[in-house]
């Protein structure tokens, strides 16, 4: 059934992309990668649904996994794994799943995407539960590992999202929220790591962005849950502050290692005047979110 996919048709302006000169092809690459947005832009409203998902997974203590194959669970991994510096959140809360197991990361594992059982266990090993949400990523929208994976969720309960880059992908038929951003034919016949997977990051930079705002780990438009684990972050942070409000750069450095280190809690001293204790409790009271603990 490859021949019905988009993402597996011929692309008819680069049929004869071995002939064309080096910037001919990067032309076509830009041109191409300029109708990525588009495309996502016409699933907005599933997103949105499907992140709304995901914020109540995270109000009730569940968490966002993300399962796939090859590229799809790759960009799945470097989604998740981006959240704990970013968002200041346990490395439990956001998972990337892939088929064949984190070796497949760096190497091709043969047959991966085929493995059914596969994907239950690796749901089983991690403990999935009907608090979750489980987004099963697949750009030809058919990966037997992915399917497998969704219906194992939906069996324990656990609410279910999919995205792929074909319309009426069969991994739809197995999530409560569904989005297909059909990104059409690929430059390189069948190569899905080009447009399609920089729709599937698109996607997913949002899922994630606006899931973590959902749920307080943004004031304004500062990252206010960053962890400092190194010196650059150690920087960041105070400029935070700074930023969040508007005192110089010893008073915020002041203020960041009397909140031991928390970038929220030093906002919420700054602004209210209060102590390290009275910030705190302003902060759990507002479910850790800034704006309304200043209220």
């Amino acid at each position: 059934m490859l021949e019905h996919l988009t993402t597996e048709q011929r692309n008819k302006k680069t049929w004869n992309l071995d002939e064309m000169t080096t910037k001919e092809i990067l032309q076509i690459m830009n041109e191409e990668d300029q109708t990525v947005a588009v495309a996502v832009s016409k699933e907005l409203d599933q997103i949105e649904k499907l992140v709304h998902k995901v914020i109540a997974s995270f109000q009730q203590g569940g968490r966002l996994i993300y399962m796939g194959a090859g590229t799809s669970g790759r960009l799945g991994i470097l989604d998740a794994v981006e959240c704990p510096p970013t968002f200041g959140t346990d490395q439990s809360m956001v998972q990337g799943l892939i088929a064949g197991g984190l070796e497949a990361f760096t190497n091709a594992v043969e047959g991966a995407e085929d493995n059914e059982e596969m994907a239950v266990e690796d749901l089983q090993a991690i403990g999935v539960t009907e608090k979750d949400t489980v987004i099963g990523i697949a750009a030809s929208g058919r990966t037997p590992y992915v399917i497998s994976g969704l219906k194992y969720a939906k069996k324990v309960g656990a609410t279910t999202g999919s995205l792929a880059c074909n319309k009426n992908a069969e991994i739809s038929k197995y999530a409560d929220v569904s989005i297909e951003v059909e990104t059409g034919p690929e430059i390189l016949t069948g190569s899905t790591r080009l447009k399609a997977g920089t729709a599937q990051k698109f996607v997913l930079n949002m899922i994630s962005t606006a899931s973590m705002i959902g749920i307080g780990k943004v004031y304004k438009n500062l990252m206010v849950d960053v962890q400092s684990t190194n010196s650059k972050l150690i920087e960041r942070s105070k400029r935070i502050i700074m930023q969040a409000t508007n005192v110089d750069y010893e008073t915020a450095t002041h203020y960041y290692e009397a909140a031991h280190r928390h970038v929220k809690t030093a906002i919420i001293m700054i602004l209210l005047k209060c102590s390290y204790e009275e910030a705190l409790q302003k902060l759990q009271k507002a479910n850790g979110f800034v704006r309304k603990a200043l209220i």
